[in-house]
């Protein structure tokens, strides 16, 4: 399966993706194009250290989100992409695209959804004072962090915590998670009911 992974800033999710996916010969994913809406990007950095192609997409240089979203759905089509993975993607996609991809696009979010949706999951999280939090992987909807959720892993907020050590344990966590649901997806083990989402075992 083809892949892009659109990404905002570091780009350690990418990294997860590029070890465990793109460069497993037995995997059934490569990583087509790693797109970002900011030039000074990390992500396109490790891109072209593994040999990936990049794009830059700024909303600045558009006439309005739609032109964005079309000059994005340009490039995935330019590169035959048939999932696409928002990996610290600060940008939130208009609903005509979103439902052109409907179950084509996942995203990874720092909290356990549907607590804690939106920019700042881990610090949120830290703050309210729950003693759990986590990981979420899910389909992207026309809402924002609504979408279906494929799978979540829980991180413990420990009493010595700080908000730095627990985002390390959360980044931990979704370098193992995402890699996994990505791998899920492209083998087909993936099943979509309504809001209810069944992975498969591997055979």
């Amino acid at each position: 399966m083809r892949i892009a992974v659109l990404a905002s800033g570091n780009g350690s999710n990418l990294q997860a993706l590029i070890d465990r996916l793109h460069l497993d010969a037995d995997a059934p994913v490569e990583i087509a194009v790693v797109v970002s809406d900011r030039k000074a990007c990390y992500a396109l950095e490790r891109a072209r250290a593994a040999g990936i192609p990049t794009a830059t997409v700024r909303v600045q240089d558009h006439v309005n989100r739609d032109a964005f979203d079309a000059a994005v759905e340009a490039v995935l089509r330019e590169h035959g992409v048939e999932l696409i993975v928002l990996a610290g993607f600060m940008r939130v996609f208009q609903p005509s695209l979103v439902r052109r991809y409907r179950h084509r696009i996942v995203n990874i979010h720092p909290a356990l959804l549907p607590s804690f949706p939106g920019t700042h999951g881990i610090r949120d999280a830290f703050e309210y004072g729950v003693r759990v939090t986590g990981v979420t992987v899910h389909f992207v909807d026309e809402g924002v962090d609504t979408g279906p959720i494929i799978g979540q892993v829980a991180v413990s907020i420990e009493s010595d915590d700080t908000e730095d050590t627990l985002a390390e344990r959360i980044h931990a966590a979704e370098h193992q998670l995402l890699p996994e649901v990505v791998r899920a997806l492209a083998e087909g083990r993936v099943c979509v009911d309504g809001r209810r989402v069944r992975i498969a075992p591997p055979t």
